[in-house]
């Protein structure tokens, strides 16, 4: 490792920017007067700041950080989560995202009411706070804890971890989405920034992509990985990576709340598109430099220290602390969106849903308080996890497990008009615990080996048995009540005709179709 020393600028330039994403934030917040300006910005978000939106939220501490770990100990093959959702972000567009924005949710719980009933809205709501506290933002105040303790190691671990969460929460509990929005377009262009001028100065000393084949582990300049590997076997890319991409990128309401926010289907649509294409230079910016530090620092204990060593081997001052500073913004981006997802979460399901009516004044306080609390609760339980050994690597697996159900009651409910209201409630109450059952079994305990990936393929399977026998065992629901949530070669037929006479620059099927052909043909060149 370098030496790990921050000068005076680099300090500085990182102070600097936290101010002023501080007030960007405190600014594009201001004047939210009812709980829907609060939690979906008035419905007014344009495309662009979709876009950034959902690719900023996905590029949490441990992603930015793991990416580059990942490149340097397996190759390039954790790019296919990436290249995956490019795919799934371009299904979700053409088939899905438009229910969701004609249905005029406020959360993606309130959906499922909508198609199925109310128990599944409850069930679904508090497994996504659960997961948002425990998973999300506990994880990434974790993740960005340990890597600053890296740069201050005479600083407490919990003291770093109540700072980034106060920096996350801070603009989030005044200014709500709109806030959240437009500040992580900014670091979102900070963190692909940050990410090209280290592949710029990696690449310059290695000389040529030879040498950086080269530098790859034995079949790490592959996405085709062996069938038993043990990070990423090529299967598991279909029985498990498509699968949690549907779960985060379709039904997760952290990520769906920025499209729910859009100002129109087409900026919704065009947003996702946009998200979509900036998931593809990830390998670029963030796994190939971790795999090409496998050439300069070949003996590193941790992989995940490869971005910090890169970082202060090869950027001098300033461009050093611009890259800290993407470092803060995915901490900060990641942590805005579950803070204020989850507090919408509680208010729009559990609090709206009452027969006791609130006031948008008091809605709004209660808004803001949830803020407080999940960020009280988040930092709390992030120290915690020092206790369970390699739980961080674990999250991935965890989900794997235990959101099947989720997605099979989505799709299920989207594709498939005979699914009920029982098969959706049961497939969540019976399959989720059995995940967990399954996860603890198999990742914890160790009481059996299997890829965590093929895990989910099973569990994907035993969802799908559960909720088509059970929707068969039980009444229909009714086809003229349902037939807004349910997508239909009719759908299609219509959208056509919407779509006849707009510019092939506008229409959402030729950007889909160029994106999955952009796609396809960088994929091919990996394989």
């Amino acid at each position: 490792m370098p030496d790990l020393e921050v000068s005076t600028l680099d300090y500085s330039i990182v102070g600097l920017y936290v101010l002023v994403i501080l007030g960007i934030g405190f600014w594009a917040g201001r004047k939210k007067e009812n709980s829907e300006g609060y939690f979906l910005a008035g419905r007014s978000t344009i495309w662009p700041l979709v876009g950034f939106a959902l690719m900023s939220a996905n590029l949490s501490g441990t992603s930015y950080i793991g990416l580059a770990g990942a490149g340097y100990h397996d190759g390039i093959a954790v790019w296919n989560y990436e290249w995956m959702a490019t795919l799934v972000l371009v299904f979700f567009t053409l088939f899905i995202l438009p229910f969701y924005l004609r249905s005029k949710v406020n959360t993606m719980p309130e959906f499922l009411e909508c198609r199925y009933d109310r128990r599944s809205r409850y069930a679904f709501s508090a497994f996504s706070v659960f997961t948002a506290m425990f998973i999300d933002s506990a994880g990434a105040l974790f993740a960005g804890g340990i890597t600053l303790h890296l740069l201050f190691p005479e600083v407490p671990l919990w003291i770093l971890i109540v700072i980034i969460a106060a920096l996350g929460g801070a603009y989030v509990v005044l200014g709500g989405l709109r806030a959240v929005v437009v500040t992580d377009t900014i670091q979102g262009v900070l963190l692909l920034t940050a990410g090209g001028i280290i592949f710029y100065f990696v690449f310059q000393e290695l000389g040529s992509w030879s040498a950086v084949r080269a530098a790859a582990p034995e079949d790490g300049f592959s996405v085709i990985k062996p069938a038993d590997d043990d990070f990423l076997p090529w299967p598991g890319i279909f029985t498990g990576v498509l699968w949690l991409g549907f779960y985060y990128w379709t039904t997760n309401h952290i990520v769906v709340q920025k499209v729910l926010s859009a100002k129109s289907i087409d900026h919704g649509r065009w947003g996702a598109l946009f998200a979509g294409f900036l998931q593809l230079p990830l390998l670029f910016l963030l796994v190939l430099p971790g795999t090409m530090g496998r050439e300069i620092f070949p003996e590193l204990d941790d992989p995940d220290q490869i971005w910090p060593a890169l970082v202060f081997g090869y950027l001098p001052d300033g461009l050093r602390g611009l890259a800290f500073a993407a470092l803060v913004a995915a901490l900060m981006s990641t942590l805005d969106s579950v803070l204020n997802g989850a507090s919408s979460l509680v208010v729009n399901d559990f609090i709206k849903t009452r027969k006791r009516q609130f006031n948008e004044k008091t809605l709004l306080l209660i808004s803001r308080l949830m803020v407080v609390v999940f960020m009280v609760v988040a930092a709390l339980w992030a120290p915690v996890i020092l206790q369970f050994q390699g739980i961080v690597e674990y999250f991935q697996s965890f989900l794997g497990y235990i959101t099947m159900p989720v997605v099979v009651v989505f799709l299920g409910g989207l594709f498939w008009w005979r699914g009920t209201r029982h098969g959706a409630f049961w497939t969540l109450v019976i399959g989720t615990p059995l995940g967990l059952l399954g996860f603890l079994g198999g990742e914890i305990f160790e009481w059996f080996d299997l890829q965590f990936l093929y895990g989910a393929g099973i569990m994907l399977a035993f969802s799908t048995a559960l909720y088509v026998g059970i929707s068969l065992a039980t009444e229909a629901p009714d086809a003229e009540k349902v037939k807004g949530y349910i997508w239909t070669r009719k759908t299609w037929q219509e959208e056509s005709q919407e779509l006849a006479g707009t510019a092939w620059w506008r229409n959402y099927r030729y950007l889909s179709a160029g994106l999955v052909a952009v796609t396809i043909v960088l994929v091919g060149l990996f394989v």
